[in-house]
């Protein structure tokens, strides 16, 4: 059964802002009875004000981030040691993607420093489902939840984000460290639409046989 093969499986997504992450990841959580690992977000305490001046406020807004994050590994891997699989709403390299998006000079070096260290105790995931959509309907998705700390967000902003991620998936696919899934959310509504679902399902049993 599907279900065996998920036994201590660590499976990631990832994607940028708006895209569905955590929605699949409850989804998938639900379907396959998984504990998850969801983002720390809304408690960042830098974070609205990081949208309204990025440069003054990127340092403390991104060191907050890894902090949690790498708190949250802590906790998946107590999961996975007891021999169960599940399934987060992020991967701790995202850190890493944004915080060189924003900081520059000492700030990212010193970040860097940091990161690598905290990295190299982190679990990597047997699978990555990366999700991505059009600039155009990310920005619809975004304005559609409203999220107060997202409202200043920019265009510009969620452009560089869906570049820099297309990068990173495109090095990551290439090194062939672990297993990517692509999933086009950009015309499916895994939400309202069973059929779209059952896609997703049917290519990551197969992604993982």
């Amino acid at each position: 059964m599907f279900y065996e093969k998920l036994r201590n499986k660590y499976i990631a997504i990832d994607g940028v802002i708006g895209v569905g992450k955590t929605t699949l990841t409850k989804f998938l959580c639900q379907q396959y009875s998984l504990p998850m690992i969801l983002e720390v977000v809304e408690e960042n305490p830098f974070l609205s004000k990081f949208y309204e001046d990025m440069e003054r406020w990127g340092f403390q807004t991104q060191l907050f981030f890894l902090v949690s994050r790498f708190d949250q590994q802590e906790v998946l891997k107590k999961i996975l040691a007891k021999g169960r699989g599940l399934v987060s709403d992020y991967t701790f390299e995202k850190d890493q993607l944004f915080a060189h998006l924003t900081l520059k000079g000492d700030h990212l070096k010193l970040y860097d420093r940091i990161f690598n260290i905290l990295c190299e105790q982190v679990p990597k995931p047997d699978l990555i489902i990366y999700l991505y959509a059009s600039v155009d309907i990310l920005m619809n998705r975004i304005a559609l939840r409203d999220r107060p700390f997202e409202r200043k967000m920019s265009r510009d902003y969620i452009s560089m984000l869906h570049d820099a991620y297309e990068k990173h998936f495109n090095q990551y696919e290439n090194s062939k460290r672990t297993k990517i899934l692509r999933i086009d959310t950009s015309h499916i509504d895994f939400v309202k639409k069973e059929k779209d679902l059952s896609k997703i399902l049917e290519a990551l049993e197969e992604k993982l046989q």
